[in-house]
């Protein structure tokens, strides 16, 4: 299957051996938003939440999120994350939060699946501590804007 790394020569699904890879400092930065009312905006941003804490939790969460990656994408490499962080950042624009992981190993194969999974995990925390408030949250943009480090080299989007 042109490209695809997860098959083999049958079309099976299966986790790619990189044994043979170098190891080397990888690094991946992702981000997405969530994109709220408000009103819902202006409660998160000046602390008044029920449950919380909104922004303080969510990157705990999208911490947890990227260290638990393996156990939620069935075929990604357990990996010795060096480093996890998350940022959320209020855009009265938006009006929302603006989510940024950055996640560093030092390994065989790179971490973009983790920092993604730490952005989707933020965002799915902010949504459910607001959600009592605005259930017509909506979350997007998720995507990798770096990927550093191994054999394909650098990537930026544009």
């Amino acid at each position: 299957m042109s490209g695809l790394t997860h098959f083999d020569a049958k079309g099976d699904a299966h986790m790619v051996d990189v044994s043979d890879k170098a190891v080397t400092e990888r690094i991946a930065v992702a981000a997405g938003y969530v994109k709220m009312q408000r009103e819902t905006f202006d409660i998160i941003t000046e602390g008044r939440a029920k449950k919380g804490d909104v922004i303080g939790i969510a990157r705990i969460a999208g911490i947890m999120g990227a260290k638990k990656t393996p156990d939620l994408i069935p075929l990604c490499h357990p990996l010795p994350v060096t480093k996890v962080a998350v940022e959320l950042t209020p855009d009265p624009d938006l009006p929302g939060l603006r989510i940024e992981a950055t996640v560093k190993t030092t390994g065989q194969t790179g971490v973009e699946m983790e920092a993604l999974t730490a952005v989707s995990t933020a965002a799915l925390t902010v949504y459910d501590m607001a959600k009592a408030v605005d259930k017509g949250m909506q979350i997007g943009g998720i995507h990798v804007v770096l990927k550093d480090g191994g054999k394909s080299g650098r990537y930026e989007a544009t």
